[in-house]
């Protein structure tokens, strides 16, 4: 169903997800069958279905897995893409449900997807094809605030989420006060939150920062200081990859010195100005030709270009035994899901560079989805009854320190320690706190267990012991 390069490398994602699962599961003592119940997808639903095209009919191919059920809902985006086939949609399933269990989100595993081109489609195309696939999962009970909680992924965003919001709430009668927490990743005027667009990125930003707080650990791989100055490759600039660029850029002092997509990507050693660089794309349609800058004209150069910190950020399997040899990098970043492959993986170990693997490094998106899925159900903006609250008792403080030291602090510095928080001050602090627990007990495990050998394997083996053990409590397997 996926293709195999020279060689032989399996790059069919459910193979991978699979060959990962059984690699950390080795390490474990769980009874054989709570393990084959972990790692089967519990239920795919594949449907045909017809839209009006202009003066035509089409048939449209989609899918939605339910990996597990071990927590309700499940929880996934929905994927428009021509490469969606089941088995990627069981593997992304998959790797939501460990993706959960390792942040200690609530939700089992979901994916789902339609075979086709979004950009070859109207918007009003787009909203007759979003709206009938949603009706075939409200149909078959694969949608709804707690069974099933599509977001966004591949080819999808907040727009897409509204109009499935709106025809579940339209075909449930509205009779469900619920309705709108039936998706997550919708625009803030229909019960979205703030802080979900960057979300996947803000976490990749937070997962490299807990990295390099463990000194010992990176010098280990050869890397050294703090992430000031830092040389940043990334491939893939949709959602995911500019975030990341942003971030690490504006914020931690990186120097990103190349960016790549589908169309080819640039390099400049001095580092590339990333808001520019965003202006020139949105103005030209291209990352080629950026002023100051080499072009990169292949989709997959900017993997290959000399830095300390390389994020692949757009596709699986990018990073193959055919490539692996020319990453010249200390440490792989993985924004997106499943970049590396198995065989690359390996190699990347054994030369010593250090990979954060996808399962942790972007639960970022499924983090905050869960905060907009709460504030949902409880039909309260995140920081309305508490904000005031807060100035008050900041006000006070820095009114009893300005009159003890008889000193006046500058205006903006006072503006800022006397203003509460926003809905997007509470939502970044809840998902750094959830990237940092979650980086720390993979860390712990690797310490604890060294048959588990890296990162990856580590991360698995939490998600694991996590899901078996909500399994055990249940009583599924006593």
């Amino acid at each position: 169903m996926q293709n195999r390069p020279k060689g032989g490398e399996d790059l069919n994602l459910w193979n991978i997800v699979s060959r990962q699962f059984d690699k950390a599961a080795a390490t474990m003592s769980y009874p054989e069958g709570l393990l084959r119940q972990i790692k089967a997808c519990n239920a795919v639903y594949y449907v045909q279905f017809p839209v009006r095209i202009g003066d035509r009919y089409e048939i449209f191919e989609g899918w939605r897995a339910e990996h597990s059920q071990h927590h309700k809902p499940t929880k996934g985006g929905i994927r428009y893409s021509e490469m969606v086939t089941q088995e990627e949609i069981m593997a992304l399933a998959a790797l939501m449900t460990y993706k959960c269990a390792i942040v200690d989100v609530p939700f089992g595993g979901s994916k789902g997807g339609i075979r086709f081109n979004p950009k070859k489609y109207t918007r009003d195309q787009l909203e007759k094809i979003t709206r009938r696939y949603t009706a075939e999962l409200v149909r078959k009970n694969f949608i709804g605030p707690g069974l099933n909680v599509p977001a966004p992924d591949l080819g999808t965003g907040e727009q897409e989420m509204a109009w499935m919001a709106d025809t579940y709430d339209a075909l449930t009668h509205g009779e469900d006060t619920d309705a709108f927490a039936c998706v997550t990743g919708k625009p803030i005027s229909q019960g979205g939150i703030h802080g979900r667009r960057e979300a996947t990125g803000r976490g990749v930003q937070y997962g490299i920062r807990e990295a390099f707080k463990f000194k010992d650990d990176l010098k280990k791989f050869g890397i050294t200081g703090g992430l000031e100055g830092k040389r940043v490759a990334i491939q893939g600039f949709g959602n995911v990859g500019t975030h990341v660029a942003k971030f690490l850029s504006e914020e931690d002092g990186c120097r990103v010195i190349a960016v790549g997509d589908v169309n080819g990507g640039v390099v400049n050693q001095d580092g590339l100005n990333i808001a520019a660089l965003i202006e020139h794309r949105a103005k030209t349609g291209n990352l080629i030709g950026f002023p100051g800058a080499k072009d990169l004209p292949g989709a997959a150069d900017v993997l290959e270009i000399e830095c300390d910190i390389l994020v692949p950020a757009a596709l699986e399997n990018q990073i193959t035994l055919e490539n692996v040899g020319r990453v010249k990098t200390k440490m792989i970043a993985e924004a997106a899901n499943g970049p590396t492959t198995p065989g690359a993986d390996e190699a990347l170990n054994a030369r010593g560079v250090m990979v954060i693997p996808d399962i942790y490094l972007n639960a970022g998106g499924v983090t905050v989805s869960y905060f907009e899925w709460t504030k949902n159900l409880s039909h309260m903006r995140y920081g309305r009854m508490e904000k005031r609250l807060e100035e008050i008792n900041r006000e006070k403080l820095v009114t009893s320190i300005e009159q003890m030291s008889q000193l006046r602090f500058p205006e903006r510095m006072r503006k800022d320690l006397v203003g509460g928080p926003d809905e997007i001050d509470l939502v970044n602090s809840g998902l750094e706190g959830t990237m940092q627990s979650a980086y720390r007990d993979i860390r712990q495990a690797l310490q604890e267990d060294k048959r588990l050998g890296d990162l990856r394997t580590a991360a698995f083996a939490v998600a694991i012991g996590r899901v078996a053990r909500a399994y055990n409590e249940l009583g599924v397997f006593p």
